[in-house]
């Protein structure tokens, strides 16, 4: 079974969210990516999403986007970024989904990608500006060597496009709580509960959220709702304030666990 159906399999008999971990892969650089996502995992992450180092991520936020620019500048490359999840698999079994823009998988070779990430480890992929109706009609984008092609949902999406995205949903569906780019924010959306239990009549994928969750309290509260919690900004800012420290890792640990711990606690 697929880490990502497994794990979420076991959140569900233990009667809790999943934790789900965004980090740019090679921020701020490889070396403490890699140490930065074993650290998650022993804080209490149940999956990790690693951002593959695009020059033009036009739905991140500032945030985000210099962690892109921060990994390319240390050398980051997409064959680099699988090779680190090669050697984080030696040690861990953590889920990991890449969350990656359509042109870097195109400049590798999408059948390739798919293939060489499936070997690295790779259980899923969240390809941000490949709409899920174009997949269909293009058989270059059907070979998925196993890998989960996680959809998203967003709070524009037409009520009747969502029965059409959640048919093709594999691994989770990532409902982004909020329009606009990523980044984290003082207050939640006041309709994440309706939104996702409208998500949940349509389908038996779980359903995840994230955009602009950042503190253990909204953490909590996105929990009691919906089957797992992205946590993304918050953690590449911690990433940032700390960038040129030895013990980065340590300190995006000491950030990430009071939002495990309050997930786990509901």
């Amino acid at each position: 079974m697929n880490r990502i159906d497994s794990t979420f399999t076991r959140l569900q008999k233990e009667g809790r969210a999943a934790f789900i971990t965004y980090v740019s892969a090679g921020d701020p650089d490889m070396p403490r990516s890699l140490a930065i996502a074993k650290a998650l995992e022993d804080a209490g992450a149940d999956i990790i999403e690693f951002g593959v180092p695009f020059s033009d991520p036009l739905a991140d936020g500032i945030v985000n986007q210099m962690a892109a620019d921060r990994a390319l500048k240390a050398g980051a490359t997409t064959k680099g970024v699988l090779e680190m999840i090669r050697e984080l698999r030696k040690t861990s079994e953590i889920p990991v989904v890449l969350f990656t823009y359509l042109n870097p998988i195109y400049t590798y070779g999408f059948e390739q990608f798919h293939q060489d990430a499936a070997a690295a480890g790779v259980d899923g992929i969240l390809l941000l500006d490949l709409p899920p109706h174009e997949e269909p009609l293009n058989a270059e984008l059907a070979g998925a060597h196993g890998l989960k092609h996680i959809r998203l949902i967003a709070p524009t999406t037409p009520d009747e496009r969502i029965p059409e995205i959640t048919e093709q949903a594999e691994g989770f569906i990532y409902y982004v709580s909020r329009a606009g780019v990523t980044g984290a924010q003082t207050e939640l959306s006041s309709s994440i509960a309706e939104q996702v239990a409208k998500i949940k009549a349509t389908t038996e994928v779980p359903v995840a959220v994230g955009f602009g969750i950042s503190t253990p309290e909204q953490a909590a509260t996105v929990a009691a709702v919906a089957d797992g919690v992205v946590v993304g900004s918050a953690i590449v800012k911690t990433v940032e304030n700390n960038a040129t420290a030895e013990d980065v890792a340590e300190k995006v640990a000491a950030f990430a666990k009071p939002l495990a711990d309050a997930i786990k606690a509901i």
